[in-house]
Formats: C-alpha cells, sequence, structure tokens
C-alpha cells in the first residue's frame, strides 16, 4: 500500500462553489431519501424527440430513484456497478432487472460538497482478481481504496487533499494495465503547478497504488499536471487519453494527454500562449454555461461528454489528435448528465446529477440511462 504523509487541510468554504462559474454550482436543495426502483415499460426506448439527425439514438432508464449516482464501471458478465455519491453505497444493475445493493464503504464522506463515493474502475483481471476499485472522499482525505464486493476495503493511496470543491475523482484503467486517477485542486490552484503535489494533476498507478518505473517523474505518481477539476478519462482506439475538464469562468475543456504534459491551470484556462512549450492547448473548448463537462465515454471514434451546467449531452467527432464539435443531444431533456461509461454491448450509458443539491430534482430522480447511439451524425 502507498500511503501519502500529506496533511489533509481544512474544507474550503462552501462560499467558493459560487465563484466557480465553470463547475456544477448552484443553489443547493435537499430531497428526501428514495427506495430503488426497476426499469419502467414506458423508459424502455423512448424515443429522442431531437432533430432528424438524432432520430435514432434511443434512450431507456435502467435504475431510477438513486442518490447522486457518481462512478458506473462494469462487470465481466456485463453488469454495471454505480456508486452513490451521498450515500457511500454501490448497485449492482442489469437492465430489465431491480438494482441491488452490493457494498457500502462506510468511511466515504459527502459534507455537503462535491466530495464522497466517486470514481470505480473494475479491474481488467477481475476474473482472477475480483478487485473493484474506488475513488472516495473521507472525513480526512481523498484516496483510493480496492475491494472485493462485500469484502474489507484496502486503501491504495490516502493523503490526496480534500476540499468542499473540486476533489475530482475520475478513475480508470487505461490500455496499458494501470490504474489512472483524476485529482482535483480542491480549490487552490497552486497545487496544479506543484508537481511535489498530487492534487491538480492526473495520476499513474501500478494496481497496487505503486509507481510505474515509467512514469514521467522518477518516483511520482504524477502523470499530467496543471489540471483544475478532471472527472472523465476516456481511450481512443489508438489507445490515446482523453480528459475532460472543468474550467473556472470562461472555458470548459477536451484535452489530449500527453505523458508528462502541463495542461496551464492557473496560468491558462482554455486556449493560451504555449509558445514557450511550456503548456498544451485543448483540443476543444465549450462556454462554462453550456458545459461543465463530468464524465467523459469514447464509442465509435466519438467522444461523448455528460453537462452538469449544461444539461446536454456534448458530442465530438474525433480525428487523430484533433476534434470536432458536434450538436448536443437532450438538451434540458434528463436535467444534469454527470458520469458516462461505455457498455461493453457499445451502448452508452449516463448518470443524472439532479440530486446533488444544484439540479432541480424530477419524479424518478436521479436515474441511470442506457443510450443506443444508433448512426447519428
Amino acid at each position: 500500500m502507498r500511503a501519502l504523509t500529506l496533511t489533509a487541510a481544512l474544507a474550503t468554504a462552501l462560499a467558493g462553489i459560487v465563484a466557480c462559474g465553470g463547475d456544477d454550482g448552484a443553489a443547493r436543495t435537499t430531497t428526501p431519501p428514495r427506495q430503488l426502483a426497476g426499469t419502467d415499460a414506458g423508459d424502455r426506448e423512448a424515443r429522442s424527440d431531437a432533430r432528424p439527425a438524432q432520430r435514432s439514438v434511443t434512450v431507456a432508464t435502467v435504475a431510477r430513484n438513486l442518490e447522486v449516482p457518481w462512478g458506473v464501471a462494469f462487470l465481466p458478465d456485463g453488469d454495471a456497478l454505480v456508486a452513490e455519491r451521498n450515500r457511500g453505497r454501490i448497485v449492482r444493475i442489469r437492465p430489465g432487472r431491480a438494482p441491488r445493493a452490493v457494498m457500502r464503504l462506510a468511511d466515504a464522506y459527502n459534507d455537503g460538497g462535491e466530495g464522497g463515493l466517486l470514481g470505480l474502475a473494475v479491474s481488467p483481471r477481475y476474473r482472477r482478481d475480483r478487485y473493484v476499485y474506488a475513488y472516495m472522499t473521507t472525513r480526512r482525505d481523498n484516496r483510493i481504496v480496492r475491494f472485493r464486493l462485500g469484502g474489507p476495503v484496502e486503501p491504495i493511496l490516502t493523503g490526496l487533499r480534500r476540499g468542499a470543491i473540486h476533489d475530482g475523482g475520475g478513475l480508470a484503467f487505461g490500455p496499458d494495465g494501470k490504474l489512472y486517477a483524476g485529482v482535483g485542486d480542491v480549490g487552490d490552484s497552486s497545487l496544479s503547478q506543484d508537481r511535489g503535489a498530487l492534487n491538480g494533476k492526473i495520476l499513474r498507478m501500478n494496481p497496487d497504488g505503486s509507481v510505474p518505473s515509467d512514469n514521467p517523474f522518477p518516483g511520482s505518481l504524477v502523470w499530467s499536471l496543471g489540471h483544475r477539476n478532471v472527472q472523465g478519462l476516456a481511450w481512443d482506439a489508438r489507445g490515446r487519453m482523453w480528459a475532460s475538464e472543468f474550467g473556472q469562468n470562461r472555458f470548459d475543456e477536451l484535452n489530449l494527454i500527453r505523458k508528462g504534459g502541463n495542461y496551464g491551470w492557473p496560468v491558462v484556462e482554455g486556449r493560451g500562449s504555449t509558445d514557450d512549450g511550456r503548456f498544451v492547448n485543448p483540443v476543444l473548448t465549450w462556454r462554462t454555461d453550456e458545459a461543465s463537462p463530468s464524465g467523459l465515454a469514447i464509442v465509435g471514434g466519438r467522444a461523448y461528454l455528460g453537462a452538469l451546467r449544461g444539461q446536454a449531452l456534448l458530442r465530438a467527432q474525433l480525428d487523430g489528435a484533433s476534434a470536432r464539435k458536434l450538436s448536443p443531444l437532450f438538451r434540458g431533456r434528463f436535467g444534469r448528465l454527470r458520469q458516462l461509461a461505455r457498455a461493453p454491448d457499445g451502448s452508452l450509458w449516463a448518470t443524472t446529477s439532479n440530486r446533488d443539491g444544484r439540479g432541480s430534482p424530477r419524479s424518478g430522480d436521479d436515474r441511470v440511462l442506457r443510450i443506443r447511439l444508433g448512426s447519428t451524425r
């Protein structure tokens, strides 16, 4: 186990959320807990009511009445594991069946901010080792843990600073078998350019939390730096790594991640001068009021981003190391879209985040959606 000696800082004041125009901030609301329920027949194949170019897109609700579903990861049999941020609970979902709780992480803690039980990842060797990984906030820190469903929890990385905002939480295994994590700057932007700090970074580690020998900075878990708040990680068919990132007041980003790259925060928000080669520009940007991108998935050569503030499914056509925007889907239809994941059957799964204190909950929220993308253009 790799345990850091960083001292957990005091949580950033909640008032700071209002100043972060690019994050998922708005007035906090509360809703009572609800019971789990399965798919309603009326939701099975709700056809998109958008423009003709989107008619082949269909949506099914596979779970409802969840409380801030965040991380999504798939088991080898196709079942999904979904983390409920505020409850510290993991539910197992198979379309057509009622979701069932399979694990609760007692140390996961949400104090009304952006922390709690966040990203999930399933070991690429799950059939042999049975490990599930989680990124979570405790009362002391942010950390990454692993466990077998129903078994004891083993921390593999502890001591990441926690805060009321910008806790990050993206977690995924890459095609190289290494575990990657997006760690937010917790409201202290100075951490993002500090190579000795692990906040404001994308980290890369071995499955036991140790430092891979081929990381860019010897002895360090840092894979890239200069990040504000990364919650979405995904790889394209050629093994290139992409990340979605919250901006502050002007631009949200889709970044192509390079080993050892510096993505500029807080010196640069969006595209900035890179004449000296110091910073890597984003591939695409959006205004913060139309995006606030959380989850990221790549399906069929297209990147999909879950927009919280923008309440839409953002799309981009990837072309090598470049990309172009496509028209968004579902603007305002499901509310705030949080996490995205590509399912083994090629469909796209998305979670809503309307009960996170910043949305407007609707009947049945929060939901897990299965989106069949068809041949949209």
